[in-house]
């Protein structure tokens, strides 16, 4: 038995994996094991997988879902080549790659936002993506950011790490074997599904694996723990829409970051995290040897933990290969936003008073029929990326498109934005690009703090007819997309673009690209064949009769 641990810890070591004992034949053995350097291509290529047990073609990044961890030391240069290498012609055939929670001060254009900051890149064409992440480290995400293609698949961890990590004391192991990924997972092509009004996942995936409903007993990841060492597990919902309640049996976990910022050590036995967002914790391997479930229960109706579903496995080496028997005991220590404080210059920026910015935005959201708007106006991507517009003369909220939708922000200026749900489909997460910002009221709370708030990139809007308030300053001149990350829910409307300080963006980018310009006459000359998903509204129409009116 010691020979059979110690010839597996030592494949563990080659594999630089999430520890997973077996997959189905569709998943080879090191699917898991590529991770990228901050200096590389990426391959966006189509691939028939089975992560749940259930084969399909999926848009993959490296040709893994979810696609290779690209991982850094703080202060390297990225440069990323997204080579665009699709064929399916019952997906979207063009792509972009956003960088989530990199703040691109100053490289707004490699931000990877289709007809806000770029054109998409065509089938057969590719990228170049340069940027410094300047003084950010913690735990990031990528993925597409055209129309609805994540969901199929275009999704990946990034991490940044800091060899001077001020919290680095509670932990002892973090690396690519405890970054935890939580996802959706559809079976049928997004192009269809994003015509369909209210769409739900068929399973869990973690680290790539999971089961569906009435499904085979597919393989699950596991992640291996040696007892006595401590482990900062990476949490990242790359979700397309619902968000997870995550635990781990028997086990409680102290929070250290959200979202790329540390935040005091917070002890808590389960933490809700939305789409978007991501959490540090630190896992004190101290439980009796044993295989423990890891549970992320997602909002979906319909889903649980029946037969492994939405479940991983936690072993301890020397525990046997075998499924948990834990059960899972009522959270007593669920995390609390409002709980969780900046680690690194606590406060929020202005006068610590509600509506004493030197900008106070108040954001009404609706929903009818399905058709999302902020403030009346429904988000429909424009033809020109706002960039582009910018760039080509336009300044002012009126001359920019689309209209109803570009908010010009003075530069340099203290934001403070209230953003009212009023519809159902919460609690929405809320993500702004180019910043990190200070949560001085959380979902659901009734009290203001300005003192030592937390700082995040993606927040909850709450449930119908809660406020959430926020505050960060306008340093960054450029169009940083703010939405909600339900992806079904930006396809239907729910952004808008910040445009700040528009006379300065020019100068604050510097020389852009000829690539970057190359893109929109490319994509602008793409057939419908070229772009892909020609049949999806006809396809919709066999799954279902509520549809949106087809555009």
């Amino acid at each position: 038995m010691l020979f059979l641990n110690v010839v597996f810890m030592l494949w563990l070591h080659l594999a630089h994996a999430a520890s997973i004992i077996s997959r189905s034949n569709s998943y080879p053995l090191n699917s898991r094991s590529n991770t990228l350097g901050p200096k590389n291509n990426l391959i966006i290529s189509n691939k028939v997988i089975s992560p749940d047990g259930f084969a399909r073609s999926a848009t993959l990044a490296g040709g893994t879902f979810p696609g290779p961890i690209i991982a850094a030391t703080k202060g390297e240069h990225f440069a990323i080549n997204v080579v665009n290498r699709l064929t399916n012609d019952e997906m979207l055939k063009s792509t972009s790659v956003h960088w989530h929670g990199i703040s691109q001060n100053g490289t707004n254009y490699v931000d990877g936002v289709s007809f806000v900051t770029q054109c998409p890149i065509a089938q057969n064409h590719s990228f170049m993506h340069s940027f410094e992440a300047q003084n950010q480290a913690g735990t990031f995400w990528y993925h597409s950011h055209y129309a609805t293609q994540q969901c199929d698949g275009l999704r990946g961890a990034l991490i940044i790490y800091d060899p001077e990590d001020p919290l680095s004391y509670l932990y002892d192991v973090d690396d690519e074997t405890t970054v935890i990924t939580l996802a959706d997972w559809y079976h049928v092509v997004a192009p269809v599904l994003s015509h369909i009004i209210g769409t739900n996942a068929n399973s869990t995936l973690i680290n790539g694996l999971g089961r569906y409903q009435g499904g085979p007993n597919s393989d699950l990841a596991v992640v291996s723990v040696e007892y006595g060492k401590r482990y900062r597990l990476r949490i990242i919902a790359m979700s397309c829409d619902p968000n997870f309640l995550f635990s781990i049996d028997k086990h409680n976990l102290t929070v250290i970051e959200a979202d790329g910022q540390l935040t005091q050590p917070l002890l808590v036995d389960s933490l809700q995290i939305l789409a978007g967002q991501r959490y540090s914790v630190v896992l004190v391997a101290n439980r009796p040897v044993d295989n423990y479930w890891i549970r992320a229960l997602p909002s979906t109706p319909g889903l649980n933990f029946n037969n492994g579903q939405s479940s991983a496995i936690l072993r301890y080496n020397g525990a046997p290969v075998a499924e948990p028997t834990t059960n899972q005991t009522k959270s007593i220590m669920q995390l609390v936003e409002n709980n969780l404080h900046a680690f690194i210059n606590p406060g929020a920026p202005g006068i610590p008073e509600y509506g004493k910015a030197d900008i106070n935005l108040r954001m009404v959201v609706n929903n009818t029929g399905g058709i999302y708007s902020i403030n009346g106006a429904r988000y429909k991507p424009p033809t020109v990326p706002v960039l582009l517009q910018i760039l080509s003369g336009a300044q002012h909220a009126t001359d920019l498109l689309p209209a109803g939708s570009v908010y010009v922000l003075e530069a340099n200026k203290v934001v403070e934005l209230t953003m009212l749900a009023v519809t159902v489909g919460g609690p929405h997460p809320i993500h702004i690009h180019g910043h990190s910002f200070d949560v001085v009221q959380s979902a659901g709370n009734s009290s203001f703090n300005y003192v030592n708030p937390v700082r995040r990139d993606v927040v909850s809007s709450g449930l119908q007819n809660q406020q959430m308030v926020i505050r960060w300053v306008t340093d960054n001149s450029g169009p940083w997309f703010l939405h909600c990350h339900i992806d079904w829910h930006l396809d239907a409307g729910f952004a808008v673009v910040m445009a700040e300080s528009p006379s300065d963006t020019q100068k604050h980018l510097g020389p852009i690209p000829n690539a970057w310009d190359e893109l929109c006459p490319i994509f602008n000359s793409l057939t419908p064949a070229q772009i892909g998903a020609e049949n999806s509204y006809q396809e919709a129409q066999n799954i279902s009769t509520l549809l949106f009116p087809n555009t």
